[in-house]
């Protein structure tokens, strides 16, 4: 597992997170979440804070967990996170800003799993190596 990576990867997403509650444009425009004005309508304001607000907790959690299985059970509630936006806004968004926010999705997921995944094969031998 990698650490470092974990960790900023959670402080990220916490900064992203808490960025888009106070300033709900921030991601409404590049999903497309705007009107022809290129405003946020209120409705869609309210529905994107509760999400932005998970991401910052999620990331916070990764930040501030100790390493171990506290780490490990906050990288995978990231993941899932990613991942279960990946799905949903890759069905729901419009159809040209779907690729887009998929693959942001699906980066951030990937790059969290490559940081959980990395140097497992060296922490497994010294857990095994400390029985």
């Amino acid at each position: 597992m990698r650490v470092g990576l974990l960790r900023a990867v959670g402080a990220a997403t916490a900064v992203y997170g808490a960025a888009v509650t106070a300033w709900p444009a921030l991601l409404a425009k590049p999903s497309g979440l705007v009107d022809q004005d290129g405003r946020t309508a209120p409705d869609t304001r309210t529905s994107l804070r509760p999400l932005a607000w998970r991401d910052a907790a999620s990331g916070l959690a990764l930040v501030l967990a100790p390493e171990g299985a506290a780490l490990r059970t906050a990288a995978w509630l990231r993941i899932a996170a990613d991942l279960g936006d990946a799905v949903l806004l890759g069905t729901t968004l419009p159809r040209a800003t779907r690729a887009k926010a998929v693959a942001v999705s699906v980066g951030w997921g990937a790059l969290s799993v490559a940081a959980l995944c990395a140097g497992r094969e060296d922490t497994d031998a010294q857990e095994a190596g400390s029985d």
